[in-house]
């Protein structure tokens, strides 16, 4: 068994506080703790030499890839031009100091997985469970986790390395995973650490 930890969206438009949407008042209130969490994940996948794939949600320019749902949730980010490709508002936070040999996976949907290369460079590794975090833990992150267990990997997720525009929303997308099994939820708090299991197997 491999694993693989994904690094769902820690970018500067959602996380920093002058990032595009904590500018516009969407900012997550327990981001600090989300960053700090993903930064220990991060460096124990590294520890362990786990491959780490960051996921960016990022738009073309004109915005022509954002599909006619968009307008519905993203018309104030698309009047700020947030989240574009190449844009400094698109890029992984430097708190996470992303490397060469760290994957990046772009995506203009919730889901990390649809018409994304994410899912051939996983199998591609041998890749059979991932461990997720990252940001907004009822949007992006448990799209992702729902599309991870459909494709039959085994998921866990971190709690505490997860953020959401509420602690509710967060709290109530944690429940939904775990009570349907799309994912075992852990904790840093807890002790666990990305490839701790997979070192001692």
């Amino acid at each position: 068994m491999t694993q693989a930890l994904i690094v769902v969206d820690m970018q500067n438009g959602f996380c920093h506080p002058q990032g595009s949407l904590p500018a516009m008042g969407r900012g997550l209130p327990d981001i600090e703790r989300a960053v700090r969490g993903c930064m220990e994940a991060v460096a124990s996948a590294r520890e362990a030499d786990l491959p780490v794939v960051f996921t960016r949600h990022l738009y073309r320019p004109g915005y022509a890839d954002a599909g006619p749902n968009f307008d519905l949730v993203g018309a104030d980010l698309r009047a700020v031009g947030g989240l574009l490709a190449g844009s400094w508002d698109g890029d992984v936070i430097d708190e996470l100091e992303v490397t060469g040999a760290d994957l990046i996976v772009d995506k203009c949907r919730y889901d990390a997985f649809l018409n994304t290369s994410l899912d051939r460079l996983l199998r591609g590794m041998g890749v059979t469970r991932v461990t997720v975090c990252g940001v907004v833990t009822n949007v992006c992150v448990e799209s992702t986790v729902r599309a991870a267990f459909m494709r039959d990997y085994g998921v866990e997720l971190i709690a505490d390395a997860c953020a959401a525009a509420t602690r509710p929303l967060h709290e109530a997308a944690l429940e939904v995973i775990s009570h349907y099994r799309f994912a075992e939820v852990v904790s840093l708090a807890d002790g666990y650490r990305p490839g701790r299991v997979e070192a001692a197997a």
